[in-house]
């Protein structure tokens, strides 16, 4: 039987990319995002291009009704779920003080519960057969503050961690996955073009590299990942300074 894998937020961008590097590597799929439309496309030259089954789930995460339909597709241990790819997200304006509220809780949402409870939805088969895989994509974010966004993706990093030393020996890994600035269309639906984001050039990295190194790190059984050595060291080096620093550093780009 191929292994199945499910891809949060896969109709563009991080989850695109994980839904063809990993259907180039055999895996069916079950592809979860809200644009029904631009699962259909993503879905067609999957099937064509690699003959992999293609399952689309349009599903808006924040809706208790829908998210419930994907948790219980994770759940669903007649089709089990082998990878789990936790990647649905938005971003915010860095100024909490001037955003709406509602639109906080539903970013902490997103960015919190939703990974919770899938990653709850596909423990209890992943631990049954003794193997599975869970990615949650997280970000260096985590290690520099950087709002309310540093800090959802902090919690998610602090539960990889765990839950990758708890349940790793059992055969189910946790990794999470720590990108920096990534071309993709997240700065896009924050209204900013390309070269608006105000950060250099040399500290973009391209989707296609985040992705296959993330999932080699994951195969490793790696807690957590940061793709490229430049972002390594900027958060080896994140870890010595003083918080007034570390929160001018979170304030670049947008």
């Amino acid at each position: 039987m191929a292994k199945t894998a499910l891809i949060t937020g896969a109709s563009s961008g991080l989850g695109a990319e994980y839904a063809r590097q990993l259907a180039a590597k055999g895996a069916d799929l079950v592809l979860v995002a809200r644009d029904r439309q631009a699962l259909e496309r993503l879905a067609v030259g999957l099937r064509s291009t690699y003959g992999v089954e293609v399952e689309i789930l349009a599903a808006d995460l924040l809706k208790g009704s829908q998210r419930e339909k994907v948790v219980a597709r994770v759940a669903d241990e007649t089709r089990p779920i082998e990878i789990l790819v936790n990647n649905a997200g938005f971003g915010l304006p860095l100024a909490f003080e001037a955003n709406d509220i509602d639109d906080e809780v539903r970013h902490l949402q997103l960015h919190v519960e939703v990974p919770m409870r899938l990653t709850h939805a596909a423990l209890g088969g992943m631990l049954a057969r003794g193997h599975g895989r869970i990615v949650n994509v997280a970000s260096v974010a985590a290690f520099i503050p950087r709002s309310t966004y540093g800090a959802c993706k902090g919690w998610l990093v602090s539960f990889s961690r765990w839950a990758n030393g708890r349940y790793g020996p059992r055969g189910v890994t946790v990794t999470a996955v720590c990108p920096g600035y990534t071309h993709t269309n997240f700065h896009e639906r924050l209204g900013l073009a390309r070269g608006e984001e105000g950060v250099s050039d040399l500290m973009w990295l391209d989707a296609r590299d985040v992705v296959a190194e993330s999932l080699r790190d994951a195969a490793r059984g790696r807690a957590v990942s940061i793709p490229s050595r430049r972002y390594r060291v900027l958060v080896a080096l994140a870890r010595f300074a003083p918080p007034s620093l570390a929160a001018r550093i979170g304030e670049r780009g947008r």
